[in-house]
């Protein structure tokens, strides 16, 4: 990331008309981080290390700046994430000297609150992990960098989001945000999700990156890897269970979209060594990042809905 200085939310004196998309959507973003510091006691950012949480962060930084962060940061390790991913997680934290609880699904698979799935893949199983996490800390308000434009369920979402004392989300009480106005009301038990990037897309989202020279782990961008093909996806081998005696492994040129569960998360394959090369990648493609590269929202129809339901993001 680089250095930050003070935003306000809104540059006075600017006629809004002046004002880029990434300038709108960066204002806008950023005053959704200081309404919540306004508004809850204990607000948490879910923090992966992936390239949308990172953004999510830099914008947080950059809400508070020259002051320190007033939010700590939370990250539900599966167990099987990329250590590529991990590892800028850790020096991104240890760089800006903030606060990281990672909730581990491990855990609960050995004391029993949890079990393994058949087809390997644990990110569903992230619910319940995340749940205990949000109940310890007490937290009541949690940033998450999903975005309305990855699948259509995260697009009924409000940048508010109510989840009721089981964090379970039900899409009827779905408050309006007219004008930019976030109701962030709830009951003893219940906490909000808040979405600062519900209006970006990936291409904002890269745009962005280009544009304040954001450091991303290095399997955004094309290398090489073994990699087995499964279900129309390149899965990078491991012992989550990959590959079966059928699945033979090949060496690719690929990089990543998204990354989250190595069981669950396909590589693409790229010649984008660079960010205006990957720029130039997602202006061409028809396919979401995850309708391309995300196993878990193929499970059925309604996949990603009906862990929201649950308590997923």
């Amino acid at each position: 990331m680089t250095a930050l200085t003070t935003a306000p939310a809104v540059p006075l004196g600017t006629d809004a008309c002046a004002l880029s998309h990434l300038d709108t959507v960066e204002s806008e973003a950023i005053h959704i981080f200081r309404e919540v510091a306004g508004e809850f006691e204990r607000p948490v950012i879910l923090f992966s290390g992936g390239k949308d949480s990172i953004v999510m962060l830099h914008l947080a930084l950059k809400a508070f700046a020259p002051a320190a962060l007033p939010f700590s940061l939370l990250h539900v390790d599966t167990g099987h994430n990329f250590p590529e991913v991990l590892d800028h997680r850790d020096r991104t934290v240890a760089r800006h000297g903030l606060r990281l609880h990672v909730a581990h699904v491990q855990d609960f698979l050995d004391d029993g609150r949890l079990r393994e799935r058949p087809d390997g893949t644990r990110n569903p199983l992230q619910t319940v992990p995340l749940l205990d996490a949000i109940s310890t800390g007490r937290y009541d308000a949690v940033f998450g960098g999903g975005r309305r434009d990855e699948e259509k369920a995260r697009a009924k979402e409000r940048v508010f989001s109510l989840r009721d004392e089981f964090g379970a989300w039900d899409p009827r009480r779905q408050r309006p945000e007219l004008w930019s106005l976030y109701n962030g009301r709830h009951a003893p038990g219940e906490h909000v999700r808040v979405f600062p990037l519900s209006n970006w897309t990936e291409l904002d989202v890269w745009q962005y990156i280009q544009r304040e020279g954001i450091d991303l782990p290095s399997i955004y961008y094309s290398h090489h890897r073994e990699v087995f093909a499964r279900n129309g996806m390149w899965l990078a081998p491991g012992d989550w269970g990959g590959p079966r005696d059928d699945e033979h492994i090949q060496l690719k040129q690929v990089r990543y979209r998204t990354v989250g569960d190595m069981s669950c998360t396909g590589a693409v394959e790229s010649t984008a060594t660079s960010v205006a090369e990957v720029i130039d990648e997602i202006t061409a493609s028809r396919l979401t990042e995850r309708g391309a590269t995300r196993a878990d929202d193929k499970l059925s129809e309604a996949a990603m809905e009906d862990r929201k339901k649950e308590g997923y993001f």
